[in-house]
Formats: structure tokens, sequence, C-alpha cells
């Protein structure tokens, strides 16, 4: 709920921080490395799961969506993802330590349970 929607937020801030700060005070490293596309790449992933993660927090406040366990699923889903997906892409980027690159599908795993959890939640609609 109130939760979910702050977790978003402050996402979402991060995702535009970080994307200035790889476009400006990283732009010669990350265009050296190689590593601009990995760094753009977890900015959009953390934006577009910042808005999901608003949006369940939303639904659940609104009890718009009758199972709110399966939105907790998700959300929670979808905070691991971020850190794991996203952080990767960052330390990645930054360290050129490509073995964290193991790391980033487990990221995506939990996004897509994320996104499985709401389709279950949404089952539980009322019409």
């Amino acid at each position: 709920m109130k939760k979910n929607i702050i977790i978003g937020a402050v996402f979402g801030f991060l995702a535009v921080a970080l994307g200035a700060f790889g476009a400006h005070a990283l732009e010669d490293l990350l265009v050296k490395n190689g590593y601009e596309d990995i760094w753009e790449t977890g900015v959009h992933y953390q934006m577009f799961h910042a808005v999901a993660i608003m949006v369940i927090g939303v639904l659940m406040s609104k009890n718009i969506i009758g199972n709110v366990k399966s939105l907790r699923v998700a959300g929670t889903a979808m905070l691991i993802g971020t850190i794991l997906f996203s952080g990767s892409l960052y330390v990645m980027a930054l360290t050129k330590i490509t073995v964290l690159g193991a790391i980033t599908p487990i990221g995506g795993v939990a996004f897509l349970v994320g996104w499985i959890a709401i389709v279950m939640s949404a089952k539980h609609i009322k019409e």
C-alpha cells in the first residue's frame, strides 16, 4: 500500500538521478568502457518497475484488485528484481566485473514473477 507507493517513488527518483548521472558525470567512463547501453538498460528497467510498484500500491490502497496477497508478492518481487537486475547492471557498468551479468537474469526472473503475481491477483476482480 503506502510502502509500495513510497518505494516506487524512491526508485523513480533514483532512476532519473542515475540516468542523469550516467549521461553527464559518468559519460566518459561508460563510453570508454563500452557500458553506456548497459547503464541505460538498468535505468529503463528501474523506471518501468518503479511505476509498476507504485501502481501496485495504489491498487492495494483502493482495494481495486481482489487478491492483496498476490499484489504483495508482486511488489516484493519487483523490488528484488530492481535491486538485482538494475543494481547488477550499474555495478557491472562501473567496475567492468562481467561475472555480475550472472545476477542480472535472477532479477529478470523476479520481474516476471511480479508480473505473473499481478495477473493472478487480477483473476480475483469481481466484475
